[in-house]
């Protein structure tokens, strides 16, 4: 709260343990998965596609599958435009990198890997509008489309057993204004004092924690009640997750 004891506003009047509206639209185009995700203004394409062999250092070991992911974000996006990455001649850059890892790993902790053929799942996450927690829907849109993917490899036989363990969700959760506050939008997390990113299994158990201060130190108390606010809004974006896929 600012000093004085008034609450800070946000967009629609959210309070601050409310995420945003979302959505997940499922068969989106003609992959195996393939699920557009919408959270607020932010929406992001979230498409697996199924390869017939497994990456050179899994040759030969009988290991099962494996499942990796890129990220990617759209020039018109956000504002200013962002050129196109590989037109500068430039490598990926830092957050880019960073952003597919986390998406990569949160996807494998779902995943048995071992119970896959061996195949790989190509996940890519390409945000077509950005207004914060890009990483975070995507996540969560992927999980959505990785189990219409499984679902497709089941259907064409290909499953030895089913191989998803189980869900996995993601929110932001930061300080704005010395309050914490779920799932910022772009405008708070540029002018958040502490931002986290949190990736829960279904259980609540925790999978990631990204963050960091941005302006002054935080509590340990206050990291707790991120914390604690992140797994509750992951065990309400896991319901929606299941709604969309009927589950």
């Amino acid at each position: 709260m600012r000093a004085g004891g008034t609450r800070l506003a946000r967009k629609q009047n959210r309070p601050p343990d409310q995420t945003r509206p979302l959505k997940f639209t499922r068969s989106y185009t003609d992959l195996p998965g393939s699920v557009l995700t919408e959270c607020g203004r932010t929406k992001v394409l979230c498409t697996v596609s199924v390869q017939d062999q497994v990456p050179p250092w899994m040759y030969n070991r009988h290991a099962g599958g494996w499942l990796t992911a890129e990220y990617s974000m759209l020039p018109g996006a956000g504002q200013p435009r962002k050129p196109r990455e590989g037109r500068t001649g430039r490598p990926l850059d830092g957050r880019t990198f960073e952003i597919q890892r986390l998406v990569g790993r949160a996807l494998r902790c779902a995943v048995d890997l071992g119970a896959l053929p061996e195949l790989t799942l190509w996940v890519d996450c390409d945000v077509i509008s950005a207004d914060g927690g890009t990483r975070t829907a995507s996540v969560n849109g992927a999980l959505v489309a990785v189990y219409d993917a499984l679902l497709w490899l089941e259907e064409q036989k290909r499953l030895p057993k089913w191989p998803l363990r189980g869900m996995v969700s993601a929110v932001s959760v930061g300080l704005v204004g010395g309050e914490p506050m779920i799932d910022l939008d772009y405008d708070e997390d540029s002018t958040a004092e502490v931002d986290l990113n949190v990736v829960c299994a279904a259980d609540g158990r925790l999978i990631e924690v990204q963050g960091a201060a941005e302006k002054r130190p935080f509590s340990l108390e206050q990291f707790q009640q991120m914390l604690a606010m992140a797994q509750l809004a992951c065990t309400r974006i896991d319901a929606l997750q299941k709604q969309a896929l009927g589950i």
